[in-house]
């Protein structure tokens, strides 16, 4: 079930992306680095490695192992915010896309679906100052709405526009289109790859084919990589599932605990970390039947299979830019769009009789989502940990010091943090006005000095906005609101997990903090959100993944 990335039909499709490879390894690097951004979907902050899982990603471990690892990285707790954040510096309000791309609400500041022109991406900042710039996998910032990657600075591209694609030959709607720089191509097509491809596998194909075509031109490059691993329906190759099953019927509980110590071994967590009890509507392992332990162990098995594919392929890119002598002058980002998903509530979903197959329906759910976000509590959609933590992981031979590699930052940095390390990095010139547009000013901070082994001190707080539910952190101190809920504050020094709640013995930092972020909302394009904007609700009660009564036993399991 390998993709067959080499075969001559892709070649001669692109001819120019590879010629000349061998010609030009022994030129010179380019003074300012490479540049690859490698974006997850849906992935919890324990789910590699390095961070603590006990799913094998040894690729990823090696960038960790030669790098450095953020323990305090967030993004912007769902996929189209996030992706929006991460690719122009903005806030997602900012960029326009304050929720998902189907939500575009007439008369709104931030709610428009798509990129808004007040705001630049990295490809259209850093094709600016000379570089080549591509992708491979998923947009889902505006494509519906007329806002494609070829518009945004992007010379190349295999897009999907919103995901969820695996197989070529999926069902589903999200599935059925792909482009290949602004042409749309049925995904089964030559064109797109050939032989039964997975697309973890797929992407990087192409991205190896942009690697080529870059140094054809003699160019620094721009890659993103935003694989759809690990969206829903996950799906993987079924001897990368049977890598798992039965690796799982131990259950969350004890599993997590796994997890939970050796982060304390790693250093992600303070040795003195508390790790929360299970929320109150995740279930009991002990007291499911064997048939009810089978099937969730399934699903997670599938889960797991997406992480070790995507670790092969990541394995696979960074084995090109060593056979290209680019990886020591490459900068490669990796991150996660949000904290593990408890959407379909604490049953999951497991459809089909080839469970990771193209016809299979697998959704991870609550319980394991709760063991992908450990330590952490809730999921995505939420500004609590579980919902804005990410992995990060950054890897540079020729940029960070030597001694440094391998060590943890811990001060808290944020999606809107890549845009000005890049801008730094590469020469490029961030503008104030652009296709006689005015322009948002960068809101974060460079990374870089992190890499000489420095501090990463913040002159603002960081801020979260996400169907209501809101956040801010400032140093060591967090303010966090669920929606319509009142704000809990919290000291993350101590208490990173936000078990203690010291709203009520420090009101005038509450009041403090709660005016920061309405000054912000206020600056940042922030839409009081309601109800009605919210496409999966159509008049239900609004989805409880996160607390609430639930019975003895899953008897709303769908089969």
């Amino acid at each position: 079930m390998r993709p067959m990335a080499a075969a001559a039909v892709l070649l001669a499709l692109l001819a120019p992306l590879s010629a000349g490879s061998v010609e030009t390894s022994a030129k010179a690097q380019p003074a300012r680095p490479n540049v690859v951004v490698i974006l997850l979907d849906d992935v919890g902050f324990s789910d590699i490695g390095s961070f603590g899982s006990e799913v094998a990603t040894p690729n990823l471990d090696a960038l960790a192992k030669g790098g450095l690892r953020f323990t305090q990285f967030y993004n912007s707790a769902r996929c189209s915010p996030s992706r929006a954040s991460l690719l122009t510096g903005a806030y997602p309000h900012q960029a326009g896309v304050g929720h998902l791309e189907a939500i575009a609400i007439e008369g709104s500041k931030g709610l428009h679906g798509k990129l808004s022109d007040r705001v630049v991406t990295l490809a259209e900042v850093l094709k600016s100052a000379g570089y080549y710039t591509a992708m491979s996998g998923k947009w889902h910032i505006g494509m519906s709405r007329g806002v494609a990657p070829w518009q945004r600075g992007f010379e190349h591209s295999l897009t999907s526009p919103a995901g969820e694609i695996y197989y070529p030959d999926q069902p589903q709607p999200n599935a059925k289109r792909l482009y290949i720089d602004g042409r749309e191509v049925a995904p089964n097509s030559p064109e797109v790859g050939a032989g039964y491809w997975y697309s973890s596998d797929l992407f990087v194909d192409w991205q190896a084919r942009f690697i080529d075509d870059a140094r054809r031109q003699r160019k620094p490059f721009f890659l993103y990589l935003p694989f759809v691993a690990s969206h829903f329906p996950l799906m993987a190759p079924p001897d990368e599932v049977a890598k798992f099953k039965g690796k799982y019927l131990r259950g969350w509980e004890v599993l997590r605990r796994e997890r939970f110590e050796r982060q304390k071994r790693l250093g992600i967590v303070a040795p003195d970390t508390e790790l929360p009890e299970r929320l109150s509507n995740t279930y009991d392992w002990d007291k499911l039947s064997a048939e009810d332990k089978d099937r969730f162990d399934t699903i997670m098995a599938v889960y797991a299979a997406t992480i070790s594919r995507m670790d092969r392929a990541v394995g696979t890119l960074v084995e090109r830019l060593k056979q290209a002598n680019e990886l020591d002058n490459t900068l490669i980002l990796f991150l996660a769009d949000n904290g593990g998903n408890g959407e379909s509530g604490p049953d999951g979903r497991l459809r089909g009789d080839d469970p990771g197959g193209a016809r299979s329906i697998v959704w991870a759910g609550m319980n394991w989502a709760t063991l992908q976000n450990t330590p952490f509590q809730y999921f995505k959609h939420y500004t609590e940990e579980g919902g804005i933590a990410t992995p990060f992981i950054a890897h540079w031979p020729k940029g960070i010091a030597a001694e440094l590699r391998g060590k943890l930052v811990t001060e808290p940095s944020h999606l809107i943090d890549v845009m000005p390390t890049l801008v730094e990095l590469s020469g490029a010139t961030y503008p104030k006005t652009f296709n006689g547009h005015a322009i948002v000013p960068m809101q974060g901070r460079s990374l870089t000095p992190s890499f000489r082994g420095e501090s990463l001190s913040r002159a603002e707080p960081i801020f979260w906005e996400h169907e209501g539910n809101r956040a801010v952190r400032d140093g060591k101190w967090k303010l966090v609101a669920r929606f319509e809920q009142p704000w809990e504050l919290f000291d993350m020094s101590v208490d990173r997990v936000e078990l203690h709640n010291l709203a009520a013995t420090q009101p005038e930092r509450v009041r403090q903090m709660a005016a920061q972020w309405d000054a912000w909302a206020e600056r940042s394009q922030v839409d009081k959100w309601v109800h009605a904007y919210d496409p999966y609700l159509k008049g239900k009660p609004r989805h409880n993944w996160g607390g609430g009564e639930t019975p003895e036993r899953p008897w709303a399991m769908k089969r």
